[in-house]
């Protein structure tokens, strides 16, 4: 099969391309990301539709069993079936990679799939992880309850205990994995620094990069091989489907596509189709979602039920200048860790807490356009040890928040007769 991400290369385009769409193709090299992400990867068909077609088809026709054979053994464009490829979610790949600036992009069924499908591809009985220690809950699942069980050995440690992942490195470890910021401690890594870090022994560094999205912060940019998305989350924006990606230089991405060709986790057409729509308006989302972020922490770190505030953009963050360097704003999700009569409040009373809001949405997602709060030991996280958890940060009295578009002085009404109750 073609590569996904060379313009003008899926079989089922018109074809030729007309002269204004080829100039069309042509102005949009060198536009800016904001304008890829509305128009880039989308080839009409004869029809000339305006917006992005949804293919719902799981197979395709073949002009006779030559064709086929052909298709098949891949030497001849054209798609086959659509858990191999489909024109819908070559569309997504594409605008995808461009916005992170990779080489190829593979679309997965949920953020935990792309995780999946990258450890089958560049893994083996006996190889070493290292993992940062604060990822999401479901991560550290997959690591040591299913893929150990083939023999990969898993290290943690602290994301910006960077002597730690140099000692850790043995002469079988094949991939750092990070989080950055983390998920729900919102740590921020040195994403060069862990590339060296990584390159030095011989391994390949990922990067969850869930809660910046590619306007936030490019890991390739900054040393990265792969940069991993749960497009659960930002990229589609409102709560609507589960989607994931993995991206990266070619010759990399190429064993991951063929994980998920034979394992069955690609994304569905439909699901590729809403997250394409999604893509249009993250920059506006994501601007917004820092800005009511920045707000609301800055407010929060003055509450006298609120100990400490988690989030990037606070100058004290110890991660503040890190995320400066790397990023272009802070994001939208905070965390921080809620007070009674000066003391950090038990599960039950933070528990109490968060029931007492009325306006947020009591659920473990975030990204969407709605504030959402939740109680990460006991949700995201509350499948790991105990032990885990405090090594984390993940205390009984800390809370997530991940901030919506809504009127930001609305949300603090809420958290404020919360906290009276």
């Amino acid at each position: 099969m073609n590569d996904s991400n060379d313009t003008g290369d899926i079989a089922w385009q018109k074809n030729p391309l007309s002269e204004r769409e080829a100039l069309h193709l042509q102005a949009l090299e060198s536009a800016s990301m904001q304008t890829k992400a509305v128009r880039y990867g989308q080839v009409r068909s004869q029809h000339g539709e305006h917006s992005e077609a949804l293919y719902l088809t799981s197979s395709y026709i073949f002009d006779d069993c030559a064709d086929a054979a052909a298709r098949f053994a891949g030497d001849k464009d054209g798609n086959v079936y659509s858990r191999y490829t489909n024109p819908t979610v070559a569309n997504f790949e594409k605008r995808l990679a461009v916005m992170e600036q990779a080489e190829d992009c593979v679309a997965t069924a949920s953020g935990m799939a792309a995780i999946m499908s990258l450890c089958l591809a560049h893994l083996e009985a006996g190889s070493h992880i290292i993992c940062s220690r604060d990822v999401f809950g479901s991560t550290v699942i997959l690591l040591d309850n299913f893929f150990a069980k083939f023999g990969v050995e898993v290290t943690y440690v602290g994301l910006t205990d960077y002597t730690a992942w140099e000692s850790a490195c043995k002469e079988n470890t094949k991939l750092f994995f990070i989080e950055t910021p983390s998920n729900p401690t919102c740590e921020v890594g040195d994403i060069a620094l862990l590339s060296k870090l990584a390159h030095k022994a011989g391994a390949l560094l990922a990067v969850d990069n869930c809660f910046c999205t590619p306007v936030l912060q490019q890991p390739i940019t900054l040393g990265a091989d792969l940069v991993i998305h749960s497009a659960t989350k930002y990229l589609d924006g409102q709560g609507r489907c589960l989607g994931g990606a993995v991206l990266g230089g070619r010759e990399i991405v190429e064993p991951i596509r063929a994980s998920v060709r034979s394992g069955g986790a690609c994304l569905s057409p439909f699901n590729a189709w809403v997250l394409l729509k999604s893509l249009e308006t993250l920059h506006l989302r994501m601007k917004a979602h820092c800005d009511n972020a920045s707000e609301l922490a800055a407010w929060l770190d003055q509450q006298p039920w609120v100990d400490v505030v988690l989030y990037t953009g606070l100058s004290d963050h110890p991660g503040h200048q890190t995320a400066r360097n790397q990023q272009k704003l802070f994001g939208g999700v905070m965390a921080f860790r809620y007070l009674i009569d000066g003391h950090a409040a038990t599960k039950e009373q933070t528990w109490a807490y968060i029931n007492a809001t009325k306006l947020l949405s009591l659920t473990a997602n975030l990204g969407d356009t709605k504030t959402t709060i939740v109680h990460p030991a006991t949700t995201t996280h509350g499948r790991i040890s105990p032990a885990q958890r405090e090594a984390a940060g993940i205390t009984d009295n800390l809370i997530r928040i991940a901030c919506g578009i809504e009127d930001i002085e609305d949300i603090k009404r809420d958290l404020v007769q919360a906290a009276a109750v």
